[in-house]
């Protein structure tokens, strides 16, 4: 049996929520290599959870709390999920600050 060689991406589903989604993911991580050539070391902190934390830890635990939060909505709240990314918004902030 021979693979279809011609088929390219076509078997994705690229929306333009998954564009959408990849983009703001290259973008962070365009951000975050700017700031740290911009002021090197990334501010090692103990915030409160008792954790010595990066920029880069930071950004990690906001995306795998706004993936859980996410999940948690589609599985509990009947409304858009768009409450849910202003959450995960207000929660990296929150990260940032204080984690």
């Amino acid at each position: 049996m021979q693979p279809n060689v011609g088929a390219g991406l076509s078997w994705m589903a690229w929306t333009w929520q998954t564009a959408a989604f990849f983009g703001v993911i290259a973008l962070l991580l365009l951000i975050m290599a700017v700031w740290e050539w911009r002021v090197p070391g990334g501010a090692p902190r103990r915030g409160v959870l008792g954790l010595r934390t990066t920029r880069g830890d930071r950004l990690f635990i906001s995306l795998l709390a706004a993936g859980y939060l996410h999940l948690l909505w589609l599985a509990l709240v009947p409304a858009p999920v768009w409450g849910a990314t202003m959450a995960s918004i207000v929660l990296a902030l929150l990260v940032f600050r204080f984690v």
